[in-house]
């Protein structure tokens, strides 16, 4: 894997909605024969979700090319997303991401951040894992499982 050093951050505006869906669906669609439907990212409505969460996009020579959705509760950060256009996949670019979330993270005074993934994206459950994440609990969920994760941050 090549970490990519040229990544730049931004927060979402309102009118990055169609290249997130885009990044989206681009992303998951290997996961769709996987579990036999659209992972629930496939089907979400951008244009809300950029009014209720918060966004921040991977950029690199002027391209969006990753973001990760996350959302702040009183005692943890929530990732809802994280995606990577599938040319720009295995670089390093949702490590930097999910770094991103944890600075936010103590900077905003929480200690936890708390995800959910299926069982079958293996290669997520693994970089989650990598990245310091720990499997909370399992649960059944529409022929799957469905894994919720957290990572304490030091304090």
């Amino acid at each position: 894997m090549t970490v990519v050093s040229s990544i730049e951050f931004r927060p979402a505006v309102p009118a990055d909605a169609a290249v997130i869906k885009a990044i989206v669906r681009a992303a998951y669609a290997k996961w769709v024969p996987v579990i036999g439907r659209e992972p629930f990212p496939m089907r979400a409505d951008y244009d809300k979700a950029l009014d209720e969460h918060q966004f921040e996009l991977a950029i690199e020579d002027g391209r969006i090319v990753g973001l990760i959705e996350t959302m702040a509760h009183d005692d943890h950060i929530w990732i809802e997303n994280v995606a990577v256009a599938p040319e720009a996949q295995r670089r390093g670019i949702g490590r930097l991401l999910l770094d991103s979330a944890e600075q936010k993270a103590i900077e905003a005074g929480c200690r936890e951040l708390r995800l959910l993934t299926n069982g079958a994206f293996e290669t997520n459950v693994r970089l989650y894992r990598s990245h310091g994440y720990t499997i909370d609990r399992e649960e059944p969920f529409m022929n799957g499982t469905t894994v919720y994760m957290s990572k304490r941050l030091a304090p």
